[in-house]
């Protein structure tokens, strides 16, 4: 199978040229969480030694309703790459993406490492530095996004870019359960949710990655960024769209999709 999880890996990267390829079915059963990992890492150990320098992780699927459409039970979680921050109020061309889509979360910034296979949220709020903000622009390597569990978790989380807001604030007497999101196109509203929507609470969803991640013995450390995973539904870009998201507590974050010059 490694053969096979290569071979899987490398169509993944070349992928990223602009030209999606099918479900990965002829190599991946749709809840083989082992192997998609592996594709995975396969792809994080290529990059790394490519030069890209590895900032933090996302997590995504923290919908149980989503959970339920592909047939699992727990959410994934993706590598974060220094090359995919996008700063705030700064423009994404059209060219960097296949099928873009935006999503609003909430993002922490860790004060100190948490090596903890047990971990709990109140683990995550003493580990953590402050919360701000953030846009993910998920994106996927797989056609017309006929994804499974395994399709998505191999494709790095669907990950693409993010964008983190600029007010920092610190967790302790945050309302992180409670907060309320509004992502606005062009001024107008698309997309509403609130902080339960993440698996209960954003630090639940924190705490999950961190026992995984300590499981893995691919800990989460000082300085990471950490994306918990969409406060609500996900919007589809398309060129000129001027992207904002406003969660109580924490402010605002946006950037622009423009066409490639």
């Amino acid at each position: 199978m490694q053969t096979l999880h290569a071979d899987l890996a490398g169509r993944l990267r070349a992928a990223y040229s602009g030209a999606p390829v099918p479900p990965l079915r002829d190599g991946l059963e749709p809840t083989d969480v082992d192997g998609a990992y592996k594709v995975q890492s396969i792809n994080t150990r290529f990059w790394v030694e490519d030069g890209r320098r590895i900032v933090g992780r996302k997590i995504g699927l923290t919908s149980e309703a989503v959970q339920k459409q592909l047939g699992v039970d727990r959410p994934d979680f993706g590598v974060l790459f220094a090359d995919m921050e996008i700063a705030n109020g700064g423009v994404l061309p059209t060219s960097r993406v296949i099928q873009p889509k935006a999503e609003a979360e909430v993002a922490l910034i860790m004060a100190h490492d948490l090596d903890n296979v047990a971990a709990t949220p109140e683990d995550v709020l003493s580990a953590a530095a402050y919360a701000v903000a953030a846009i993910e622009i998920v994106d996927s390597r797989i056609a017309d996004w006929k994804i499974t569990f395994a399709d998505t978790v191999a494709d790095n989380g669907s990950s693409a870019f993010f964008v983190l807001g600029s007010e920092r604030r610190p967790l302790a007497g945050l309302d992180l359960l409670g907060c309320r999101m509004e992502l606005k196109i062009n001024g107008e509203v698309a997309s509403q949710g609130v902080g339960s929507a993440c698996l209960g609470h954003p630090l639940n969803a924190a705490a999950w990655l961190a026992r995984t991640l300590a499981e893995r013995g691919e800990p989460l450390k000082a300085g990471d960024i950490l994306l918990t995973g969409a406060l609500g539904p996900m919007v589809a870009l398309a060129p000129g769209m001027r992207v904002e998201a406003v969660i109580d507590g924490l402010g605002s974050v946006g950037f622009g999709y423009e066409e490639s010059l």
